[in-house]
């Protein structure tokens, strides 16, 4: 992937990972759009900065994201780069029949959102030279956390379906996943301070070196994933699974 002089598109960039992937690009010589629910904290993100814009979607709308991918072509033909980073995390107890909308939810933003997104600008990227689509998936991807059973479920559906669009868009479009661990972001209430997780700076800091090697990992895997992500293939699965959810 090219680091500089492209225009990139990254959604959920108000908060977390992707305000400081969006902050680290557009140092790096790229502009950069920052698409979000909420254009306050959109403005907060660009504010002083150069080459930078914000753009308010709704991810849960289907009609809503053709428009914007529309209107993003319109205003930044050349865009190159996707990356599809918004995401939500919610808790949910299977112990008893209970109410969908969170299970809901959590497919429509993490699955069907950066499904749609990426399906309204594929012919675009594809047009594009150095074209590139980054989706975020998550270490829970590979190992489950059991009391946020839908995002883990959305998260490994993330990665496989990034291998599919790799092998179909194969020398038009490089496909990449980043699959952070667990980062003090606000993903979740008091997450940011959580001890334990990874600080943002240090799991970004890492993250830009790997965007950085020739050519680029298929897979951006920061130290701390490592555990989860190479669970099953090292053995030590069922260990990861006990492990984790003792947290």
């Amino acid at each position: 992937m090219k680091t500089s002089g492209n225009t990139i598109l990254i959604t959920g960039g108000g908060s977390g990972i992707g305000r400081e992937l969006a902050l680290r690009f557009n140092a790096l010589g790229n502009t950069v759009i920052v698409a979000g629910r909420r254009m306050e904290t959109l403005e907060e993100t660009i504010a002083g900065q150069q080459n930078m814009h914000a753009m308010v979607v709704d991810v849960e709308d289907p009609r809503a994201i053709v428009a914007f991918a529309e209107r993003v072509i319109a205003e930044h033909p050349r865009l190159n780069i996707l990356i599809n980073n918004a995401g939500i995390m919610r808790r949910e107890d299977l112990t008893s029949t209970h109410d969908l909308i969170d299970a809901e939810q959590t497919v429509v933003t993490n699955l069907l959102g950066p499904i749609r997104l990426t399906n309204a600008l594929t012919d675009h990227l594809v047009s594009q030279p150095d074209a590139t689509i980054v989706n975020v998936s998550s270490g829970l991807a590979f190992v489950p956390l059991s009391g946020t059973p839908t995002y883990n479920a959305t998260k490994a559906a993330i990665h496989s379906y990034t291998i599919s669009l790799r092998e179909q868009l194969k020398g038009k479009v490089e496909l990449i996943e980043l699959a952070p661990p667990a980062v003090q972001t606000e993903l979740t209430p008091g997450q940011s301070t959580r001890e334990g997780y990874m600080p943002l700076d240090d799991f970004i800091d890492e993250v830009m070196t790997l965007f950085h090697e020739k050519p680029t990992p298929k897979e951006i895997l920061v130290e701390n994933v490592n555990f989860l992500r190479w669970a099953e293939r090292d053995g030590h699965f069922d260990e990861a699974v006990e492990m984790l959810n003792k947290m």
